[in-house]
């Protein structure tokens, strides 16, 4: 059998796939065979230092020798032949798109290949390959106002074009934020095992949190109030002034809440003539950044916490805040508005065509 001697470029294609970071265990011991093979090591040594057989060494040296890396992969094997014809697999498509199992929503994969008279890997087969999940449900809501291109350009150009020496802030409130205790004690994350706690809870009442998200720096001011109404909406308004630097302009963007745009706040712009509102389209809180800040809030001390009453739920949030103001990482909006309406016009298209269809 032939000296296996390896190009750089071969080698280093060979030393990637040993490391197996990115293939299959099998390529990665492959690699490791043809690597051996090149410093001259008879096969027996090979073998034994590799946990196989000499004869597998042989047949990947001599696959190697013929075919070089690509004679590494797997070969096709005989007999593969696809199953069921071209009629068949466009039943089960058509079964899964146009019709729905009775008295239920959804088919699952035992149900269609019942119906369809297929095995149930026949059925999740194909369903991977058409991209069909009749398991998941996604939803969406268009926007119906009236100025939603202008609001959209408006709050965009707020982000990616600030005015200079202003302040943007998106502004919003997460209301309700429940105080849950769990029945029994959290147990703590040990080698080998997760963190645990039971799934009942006590509930202890609810605060209101309201945040402002400075855009250009990430810090975020906040305050929590037992009740959200247009008279707290006030309350913060006047803590937020309190914090921001000198006469410099503020743009808030906040959504149309009626607390809002109620009396006693209009009042209150009229006499801080340095903020003005910025308005979200209806059904548009994805375009209000403090939307982010509420997630990891929720994902990163809230969901996980067990508040023994709503101090302790408080003080939580106000160490969050403390955190995020510590080291601030604002969030950094790409999107062009051109594109976000693009995109929404594309998705409008084809959500009239389905249901047109």
């Amino acid at each position: 059998m032939g000296e296996v001697v390896l190009t750089e470029q071969e080698r280093e294609m060979l030393e990637r796939y040993e490391r197996g970071r990115t293939v299959g265990q099998a390529l990665a011991q492959r690699a490791r065979i043809v690597l051996q093979c090149s410093k001259g090591q008879l096969h027996g040594k090979i073998a034994v230092d590799l946990g196989v057989t000499a004869q597998m060494v042989g047949k990947w040296r001599k696959r190697f020798l013929k075919s070089r890396i690509e004679g590494l992969a797997d070969a096709p094997r005989p007999n593969v032949d696809r199953k069921l014809g071209d009629e068949k697999v466009e039943a089960v498509v058509r079964l899964a798109l146009q019709t729905k199992p009775k008295g239920r929503t959804h088919w699952s994969t035992r149900q269609m290949a019942k119906r369809a008279g297929v095995s149930q890997s026949s059925v999740s087969r194909i369903w991977r390959a058409f991209q069909l999940k009749p398991h998941r449900r996604r939803t969406f809501t268009l926007s119906p106002d009236n100025f939603f291109v202008e609001k959209i350009r408006d709050i965009v150009g707020l982000y990616m074009s600030p005015p200079e020496h202003a302040v943007v802030l998106c502004l919003d409130e997460k209301p309700q934020v429940q105080a849950l205790e769990r029945h029994q004690p959290v147990l703590p994350m040990v080698l080998g095992q997760s963190e645990r706690y039971t799934h009942t809870y006590l509930r202890h009442g609810t605060t209101n949190l309201f945040a402002a998200l400075e855009v250009a720096t990430g810090r975020v001011i906040g305050e929590c109030y037992p009740r959200k109404r247009a008279a707290e909406f006030r309350r913060f308004l006047t803590a937020v002034d309190e914090q921001l630097p000198g006469p410099a302009q503020v743009h808030v963007v906040v959504d149309n809440s009626s607390i809002h745009t109620a009396p006693t706040v209009r009042r209150w712009l009229k006499l801080h003539g340095r903020f003005k509102m910025h308005f979200t389209p209806t059904y548009s809180s994805w375009l209000n950044l403090v939307e982010r800040w509420f997630a990891k809030l929720t994902n990163e001390s809230l969901r996980r916490g067990s508040h023994g009453s709503t101090d302790a739920l408080r003080q939580a949030i106000h160490d969050y805040l403390e955190a995020t103001n510590q080291e601030p990482k604002p969030f950094v909006w790409t999107q062009t508005a051109d594109r976000i309406l693009a995109k929404i016009a594309r998705h409008a298209q084809r959500a009239l065509a389905e249901v047109n269809s």
